[in-house]
C-alpha cells in the first residue's frame, strides 16, 4: 500500500506558521444579492484569510482490487459535515457565526429544485450515451454522471447574468445555467437549431442569452478567460457606475482537479488576487485522468489551498452531501459577490469513463465504478436523507424523477427533428466582419464622449490630447516612426471608443516601442493593465473581455513572446465560428517581431511567429513596414469584430520615419504596390514581380536600385495582408511581370512563401513564364554569428541574384 500526502500546507501547520495572511488593500463590493426565499441577504466579513490552514493527509489503494480489504476503496469519500465547513468559512473566509447562521437551512423548495437537477443531469447524460451508441452523437463526448451535486449547486447560487466558463465535460454546466435542454442535444447532434448551429458539437456548448461561454476543449484555457470576464463585470461598473451600483455578478470557472496544477492557475490567482476579481473557481475532484489517478501524478491534490499564496480562500467539499455542497456555495458564492476570488473544490466520483471514445482499461477503473455507483451515489444518497428525515413522499421522489424524464425525451425528439446546418454555413462563419470592410464606415459609440467625460481625469486627458498632437505634427513633417504611429492609433481609439483596453508588459514606462504609452496613465490601471510576464494568461484575459463587449489590444512586446499565448491565439480565431457566430471576437494583437539580416538576436528572438499562426482560421494576419501602414492596419484592427494580429519588423520600429494619413483607416485584405516596374523592362522581359514584408521591405529597396541600374525592375509589392491573401493584386502584377520572386522571412518548409508559391502555382501558373524563386530563411534556428546567420537569412543581395536568375533563366 502506498500513501499520498495531499496538503501543500502541512509544514506550516505542524510549524505553526500563519497560512493565511489578511490582504491589506482590500475593498469590499456594493452588497446588493438577489432576493431569496430563505432571506439571503448580503454579508459583512472580515480578511479574507486568517487563521492556520490544518493539513489534509488522505490514503489511496493499490490497483489490485484483491489487495483491497472488505469495505476497502480506492479513493474514499470526503467526509466532511456542514459544521466542518462552517469552521473552514470562519477560518478562511473572515466569516462569523451570525454570517453563517443565514446558511444553516434549506427550504423544501430549494432541496427539491436541486433534486430535480441532479437527476436532469443524470437522465441528460445518459439520453446522450444512447444518442452516442446510435451513431447520433460523433466525435469526442465527456460525460458528468455522478458528479450531479456541481450542476445543482449551480442552479441554486448561480444566477442568469454571472459569467460562466467550462471545460469540454459541460453539458451538465450549461444545463444548470438555464441553457434549455432541446438546442443543447441538438448541438451534440451537429444540428442547426443547436446552441452553435451545430458548429460547436459536445465540447463547446454556448449561450449568449445566459452568459453560458463554453465548453473549451483544451485544459486550463477556460481559466483566463473567465478571469478577463470577471474584469469586464469591473469595466461595466467603471464605464457607468450609476448603472451598475447594485451589480453583484460574478464569473465562474470550472475546472478539474488535474487542470488546475496548470500554470494558468498560478497566473489566474495572482490576477485575480491583484485586481479583486469576482471570480469563483469550481475545482470538479474526481481523483482521476482518462485513467490514472491524480495522485501518482500531482504532488498536491487539494486545490483549495493553491489561493494561499496570493490571499485567496478556498474550501472543500463533499460532493455527496449535497445540502453542504448548496450551503457551502451560497456561502463561497455571496463571499465573491461581495468580497472577491475564491476556491470551491469539490470531492466527486465520475461514473463513466473519459469518453465512450476512450478505452478503460487501467489501475481498476472498473471495479471503482462498480463501487460508487453502490457507495457515492449523490441522488440516492440525498433522496434517502430526505425520505429518512421525512421531508419527502416517494411519490414526490418520483415526480421530480419523472418531469426530468420527460424534458429530457424531448430534448432528444428536439434535436432529431432539427434539420442539419447547410454546409456553406463553415465559410459564412469564418470572420464576424467580411475582408472588404471599409473600417472607415464604422461610427464611434454615440455615449463616447459622456463616458470619458465621467471616467477620465481633465489633466491625464489634456496631457494625452497634447502627446497626440505631438505625434500628429511629426507625422505632417513625414517624422513619426512605426512604435509612435501604433501608439497615436491606439490612442485615439481608445478615446473613440471606451469599451478599448490594453494589456501589456512594462506597459506603465511604454514597453520597448512606446505602442502603450500613456494608456494607463490617461485611462486607468483596469483599462489599460500591466501584465505580469506571461502573454498566455493575458491574451486569455484579452478573449475573456471580448467576448463581454470589450475590444482588447494586446502589446506584444515581442511577437514571439505569444509563443507561450499559442493555445490561446488558436482560441481566438475559432471562437466565432465554433459559437455558430454568437460571440464575436474584437481583439487585436501587436508587436514587433520578425528576422532582419544581422539582428543577432538568436534563436529565440528570430521566429517567424506570423508563419507559425497561419494555419488558426478566423484570424486576420497583417505586417506594416512603414508609419503608413503601421497607424492605418492598427485602427482597422481594433474596429473589427474579429481578432487579428498585426508584425512589425522589430528592427525599423525607431528608425523608419514617415507621414500617415491622420484619421484614415487601411483595409485588412489588401497589399501595397510599393514601385511599379517600367513599361520597357516589361516589354524587354527584365521585369520582376518582388512579394515582401517586414525587413524585407527594406531589403528589396536597397535590391531595387541595384537592379535598376542593371537595367532590370521590380513590382515590389508589400504583403500587408498576409491573410486573407491579396490575390488581386498579385495576379494584376503577374499579367505584367510573368516572374515572380519572394522575399520570405520564414523558414523554407512551413512558411508564407511555400504557402504563395502554391497558390500561384494552382490558381496562377498560366501567367508564369518561368519558376516561382522563394528566397527564404534556412529551416535551420538563426545563429547569433553574423557569419553563420548570413547563410540562414536572405537580404538585398540575395534578391538581387533571384531576380536576375529569373531575368536570365538560370533555373
Amino acid at each position: 500500500m502506498r500513501t499520498a500526502v495531499y496538503a501543500l500546507a502541512a509544514l506550516a501547520a505542524a510549524s505553526g506558521v500563519t497560512a493565511f495572511m489578511p490582504q491589506t488593500n482590500f475593498a469590499g463590493r456594493a452588497p446588493s444579492l438577489r432576493a431569496r426565499a430563505s432571506t439571503r441577504s448580503a454579508v459583512s466579513v472580515g480578511p479574507r484569510m486568517v487563521g492556520t490552514v490544518k493539513p489534509d493527509v488522505m490514503p489511496y489503494k493499490t490497483a489490485n482490487p484483491a489487495s483491497w480489504a472488505a469495505g476497502d476503496v480506492m479513493r474514499p469519500r470526503w467526509l466532511t459535515s456542514w459544521d466542518d465547513s462552517k469552521s473552514a468559512l470562519k477560518e478562511r473566509f473572515g466569516y462569523s457565526d451570525g454570517d453563517l447562521a443565514k446558511y444553516d437551512n434549506l427550504s423544501k423548495e430549494d432541496q427539491m429544485e436541486a433534486l430535480y437537477m441532479m437527476h436532469l443531469s443524470r437522465q441528460f447524460e445518459t439520453a446522450c450515451n444512447q444518442a452516442y451508441m446510435q451513431g447520433n452523437i460523433r466525435g469526442f463526448m465527456h460525460l458528468d454522471n455522478g458528479q450531479e451535486s456541481i450542476p445543482a449547486l449551480v442552479y441554486d447560487s448561480i444566477k442568469k447574468g454571472d459569467k460562466k466558463y467550462s471545460y469540454y465535460r459541460e453539458h451538465t454546466h450549461a444545463l444548470a445555467s438555464g441553457v434549455q435542454p432541446g438546442p443543447i442535444m441538438a448541438e451534440l447532434f451537429g444540428k442547426i437549431d443547436g446552441t452553435c448551429k451545430g458548429a460547436g458539437g459536445s465540447m463547446h456548448i454556448f449561450d449568449k442569452e445566459t452568459n453560458f461561454q463554453g465548453g473549451w476543449a483544451l485544459v486550463a484555457e477556460q481559466l483566463p478567460y473567465a478571469a478577463g470576464a470577471a474584469r469586464s463585470i469591473l469595466l461595466d461598473r467603471l464605464r457607468d457606475a450609476e448603472a451598475f451600483k447594485d451589480d453583484d455578478r460574478l464569473s465562474v470557472v470550472f475546472i478539474g482537479e488535474g487542470g488546475s496544477q496548470n500554470g494558468r492557475m498560478a497566473e489566474v490567482l495572482n490576477a485575480a488576487a491583484k485586481e479583486t476579481l469576482p471570480l469563483l473557481i469550481i475545482v470538479i475532484d474526481n481523483g482521476r485522468a482518462i485513467n490514472t489517478f491524480t495522485g501518482d501524478v500531482a504532488a498536491n491534490q487539494d486545490v483549495y489551498l493553491q489561493g494561499q499564496h496570493y490571499g485567496v480562500p478556498g474550501i472543500k467539499v463533499d460532493g455527496c452531501d449535497l445540502d453542504g455542497v448548496l450551503k457551502a456555495g451560497r456561502a463561497v458564492t455571496d463571499y465573491v459577490r461581495t468580497k472577491g476570488p475564491a476556491i470551491l473544490q469539490v470531492h466527486t466520483f465520475r461514473f463513466n469513463g473519459h469518453s465512450p471514445a476512450d478505452p478503460e482499461h487501467e489501475r481498476g477503473r472498473k471495479q471503482e465504478k462498480k463501487w460508487a455507483r453502490e457507495a457515492a451515489d449523490p441522488i440516492a444518497i440525498y433522496e434517502a436523507e430526505l425520505l429518512e428525515r421525512g421531508t419527502v413522499t416517494q411519490a414526490e421522489l418520483d415526480e421530480v424523477k419523472a418531469r426530468a424524464n420527460k424534458e429530457c425525451k424531448d430534448a432528444v425528439k428536439f434535436a432529431s427533428d432539427s434539420s442539419p446546418p447547410p454546409a456553406n454555413l463553415a465559410k459564412e462563419l469564418e470572420f464576424p466582419d467580411k475582408p472588404n470592410t471599409d473600417y472607415n464606415l464604422k461610427t464611434a459609440p454615440q455615449d463616447a464622449d459622456a463616458i470619458n467625460a465621467r471616467t477620465l481625469e481633465p489633466e491625464a486627458l489634456a496631457t494625452c490630447n497634447a502627446h497626440m498632437e505631438t505625434l500628429r505634427d511629426k507625422a505632417r513633417a513625414g517624422q513619426l516612426t512605426i512604435g509612435d504611429a501604433i501608439n497615436l492609433a491606439v490612442l485615439e481609439e481608445m478615446i473613440r471608443d471606451p469599451t478599448t483596453t490594453i494589456h501589456a508588459e512594462d506597459l506603465q514606462a511604454g514597453s520597448s516601442y512606446d505602442i502603450p504609452k500613456l494608456t494607463q496613465q490617461t485611462f486607468g490601471k483596469l483599462r489599460a493593465a500591466d501584465e505580469i510576464i506571461d502573454e498566455g494568461h493575458f491574451l486569455g484575459k484579452a478573449l475573456g473581455e471580448g467576448m463581454n463587449g470589450y475590444r482588447p489590444i494586446v502589446e506584444m512586446m515581442n511577437t514571439n513572446f505569444a509563443i507561450y499565448g499559442m493555445a490561446e491565439i488558436s482560441s481566438l480565431g475559432n471562437t466565432y465560428a465554433t459559437t455558430g457566430g454568437k460571440f464575436d471576437m474584437p481583439v487585436t494583437i501587436v508587436g514587433a517581431g520578425g528576422t532582419a539580416p544581422a539582428q543577432s538576436l538568436g534563436a529565440e528572438h528570430s521566429q517567424p511567429f506570423h508563419a507559425y499562426i497561419m494555419g488558426i482560421p478566423g484570424l486576420k494576419i497583417c505586417s506594416a513596414a512603414s508609419p503608413e501602414a503601421a497607424y492605418g492596419l492598427t485602427k482597422s484592427m481594433i474596429r473589427d469584430n474579429g481578432p487579428g494580429m498585426l508584425f512589425c519588423p522589430v528592427k525599423m520600429m525607431k528608425d523608419v520615419k514617415g507621414s500617415p494619413e491622420l484619421g484614415k483607416c487601411m483595409p485588412l485584405n489588401k497589399a501595397a504596390l510599393l514601385n511599379k516596374a517600367s513599361d520597357a523592362s516589361v516589354k524587354s522581359g527584365k521585369a520582376v514581380t518582388v512579394l515582401t514584408y517586414l525587413h524585407g521591405v527594406r531589403e528589396a529597396q536597397t535590391a531595387m536600385l541595384e537592379l535598376q541600374a542593371e537595367g532590370m525592375d521590380i513590382d515590389l509589392i508589400e504583403l500587408r495582408s498576409l491573410k486573407p491573401l491579396d490575390k488581386d493584386t498579385i495576379r494584376e502584377s503577374l499579367t505584367r511581370t510573368n516572374k515572380l520572386a519572394i522575399l520570405d522571412e520564414s523558414t523554407y518548409s512551413g512558411g508564407i512563401g511555400a504557402t504563395i508559391s502554391a497558390m500561384v502555382s494552382e490558381e496562377m501558373f498560366d501567367l508564369l513564364d518561368a519558376p516561382v524563386k522563394r528566397l527564404c530563411m534556412d529551416d535551420a534556428p538563426v545563429p547569433y554569428s553574423l557569419a553563420m546567420e548570413a547563410a540562414v537569412v536572405k537580404r538585398a543581395s540575395d534578391l538581387v541574384t533571384g531576380v536576375a536568375d529569373l531575368v536570365f533563366r538560370r533555373f
